[in-house]
């Protein structure tokens, strides 16, 4: 190789060299005046003077402390607000604050969607590495002050440059966008690295979206009643996601969405990031009663712009707002997404749910009160079920008639199990008899009873639905008449109030067992104390039960009086009528006494 070619090689080194080192500076912001500022470079270590060529692709960027934000941001608060939504967010990292529903109060004020602990609230924050090093807290969320740029009323645009360990900078930007009329806005992810960086791989991640750490509204504790967390995804149809404290589920590749659902709220995150990973944890957090995260993780990346859009929908878990993702009837063009069924009801009963919801639905559009809509279901019910209540009495009174005989059955094989059970099965055989009858309104109306249990607890219209102004104020939540003062609770039990529909329907469950007892079991000492000591139990378990779940077995108690006091008549009638058709019984001639011959 000559002189020549050898100086042509270096100097071609040269200029590329300062090529790269030019196009480094040139990628660096300006201010407004048109300067640049090499100041507002992050580094996620220590910067070079200068940037030498970058590694081969397989080697793994390390991510390490993030430094600290350029002096030249200062702190900025952004307000979004749409006709349901106020949403601040912070340029420090460019994260979502705050999330509250205009429509949705929770003691009086705006329900907010993100609770935080003594960690800060900060949501969708973003993380450069991957999830297991997130969660560990290896890897810290970045906080540095963004750039701002107001995209429309409704949207705006966080960026910051950082510069990683290997000396190539590039942009992370987020850019947030709301829309009216919806609980679901959209947030692109994107990092450029321009001709400084051809791939992203800090850990074998290019970057994790984080949110948390929890769901709202504010609550004291997961009781599976008051509130809960559940965890779903949806790949076609919902799959449930086992979470433990510490054991995140990492979702199917598959999976078009993820959600952490709550009594009456939800999160669900859809990506549309190519092989973004998501996944949903649940563990302690500082200040919290329970927490909940969702990480998405974008694999690494062999490239120098990654731009990733993602759906979130944060707000009430009610079919008419999910709905909207299912017709394409919304600002982001989604259909057939099947969010729906974050609100729809799972179970061997849930058919039962739903028919029962649309009954009082019904009733609700005749009546704009659901206290007298969740009465009218009632008298809807009974009248349903009179057939098999009637059958039920009906066999009630037969098993009195039949009585005598049986207890003559029992006294004559009580020494014989066996034969005993053969001669009451022939017994019964005989007199066209099923002593299963008598329980058939029991056996129905226990389902039914489930059914509308999860109907008050879980149905979203119910919440804060006022049934009588100043007793009943929500039919989903416990009534009052005396509230303790905070810090004082009963003993044991742990009531915080004193109840008045616990104590009305333990007087109606009294009166209702009262006149459906039978003569035979009046001097049962065990039917005495099922009658008596049932309600007592149930007190407890109901006392701090949903107003209407109350409101729904008090009126069905005095239903069902009002239905046994008729039947009773009835019955009582046919069976003077059976007795007057009777004929009479043969005479019973006394034994002639003989006369003694004197």
């Amino acid at each position: 190789m000559d002189k020549r070619t050898i100086l042509a090689i270096v100097l071609s080194s040269l200029v590329m060299l300062v090529f790269f080192f030019i196009q480094g500076i040139m990628t660096t912001p300006l201010e407004p005046d048109g300067t640049p500022s090499p100041t507002e470079a992050v580094s996620l270590a220590a910067p070079q003077e200068q940037a030498p060529p970058p590694p081969p692709v397989q080697e793994t960027l390390q991510a390490g402390p993030l430094a600290a934000a350029a002096e030249t941001v200062p702190f900025e608060r952004v307000i979004i607000e749409t006709d349901l939504l106020r949403v601040a967010l912070s340029n420090a990292g460019g994260d979502i604050t705050s999330f509250q529903l205009k429509n949705h109060l929770d003691n009086g004020v705006p329900v907010e969607m993100i609770l935080g602990g003594s960690g800060g609230t900060q949501a969708f924050s973003v993380a450069f590495g991957n999830r297991a090093d997130v969660i560990a807290r290896r890897v810290s969320p970045v906080d540095q002050h963004f750039r701002v740029n107001r995209t429309s009323a409704y949207g705006v645009e966080f960026s910051q440059d950082f510069r990683s360990p290997q000396g190539g900078i590039f942009t992370l930007s987020k850019r947030y966008e709301f829309a009216p009329g919806e609980y679901m806005f959209e947030l692109v992810i994107s990092l450029n690295g321009g001709h400084s960086m051809s791939y992203f791989d800090f850990e074998g991640a290019a970057y994790t979206l984080i949110y948390g750490p929890q769901i709202g509204p504010q609550f004291t504790r997961l009781d599976r009643r008051q509130e809960y967390r559940n965890y779903i995804s949806y790949n076609g149809r919902v799959r449930n996601e086992r979470v433990s404290e510490g054991n995140p589920a990492v979702l199917a590749s598959n999976s078009s969405w993820g959600a952490i659902v709550g009594k009456y709220f939800a999160l669900a995150a859809l990506p549309f990031a190519g092989d973004a990973e998501m996944a949903l944890a649940s563990y302690s957090e500082p200040g919290l009663p329970g927490a909940s995260r969702l990480f998405v993780t974008r694999p690494a990346f062999r490239g120098p712009r990654i731009e990733d859009r993602y759906l979130f929908y944060l707000g009430p878990k009610n079919q008419a707002n999910l709905n909207l993702y299912e017709r394409g009837d919304n600002a982001f063009r989604l259909r057939e997404s099947g969010l729906i069924e974050v609100a729809s009801t799972r179970g061997f009963l849930a058919p039962l749910e739903n028919l029962l919801k649309w009954f009082l639905q019904i009733f609700y559009r005749i009546v704009p009160n659901y206290g007298i809509a969740i009465i009218l279901l009632t008298i809807l019910v009974k009248i349903l079920m009179f057939p098999i209540t009637r059958k039920g009495s009906e066999s009630t009174l037969r098993m009195q008639a039949l009585s005598p005989k049986i207890k003559e059955l029992q006294e004559k094989y009580q020494d014989n199990r066996q034969k005993l059970n053969a001669e009451m099965a022939e017994f019964y055989k005989r007199e066209g008899y099923n002593p299963i009858s008598g329980c058939l309104p029991m056996l129905f109306q226990f389902p039914i009873f489930i059914a509308m249990f999860n109907l008050f607890n879980n149905h979203f219209d119910l919440r804060g639905a006022v049934f009588i102004p100043g007793w009943i104020p929500d039919l989903s939540v416990p009534e009052f008449i005396y509230e303790f003062p905070e810090g004082i609770s009963v003993p044991i039990v742990g009531w915080t109030a004193l109840r008045l529909l616990p104590v009305i329907y333990v007087a109606s469950q009294l009166l209702y067992g009262k006149v459906t007892q039978t003569p035979d079991q009046q001097g049962n000492k065990q039917m005495k104390m099922m009658l008596y000591a049932m309600p007592i139990i149930f007190f407890f378990v109901l006392y701090d039960m949903p107003s209407g779940l109350l409101v729904y077995w008090i009126m069905s108690n005095i239903l069902t009086m009002v239905q046994q006091v008729g039947i009773n008549k009835v019955m009582a009638r046919k069976k003077a009528a059976l007795a007057a058709a009777a004929p009479p019984p043969p005479p019973v001639n006394a034994p002639r006494k003989n006369k003694k011959k004197g």
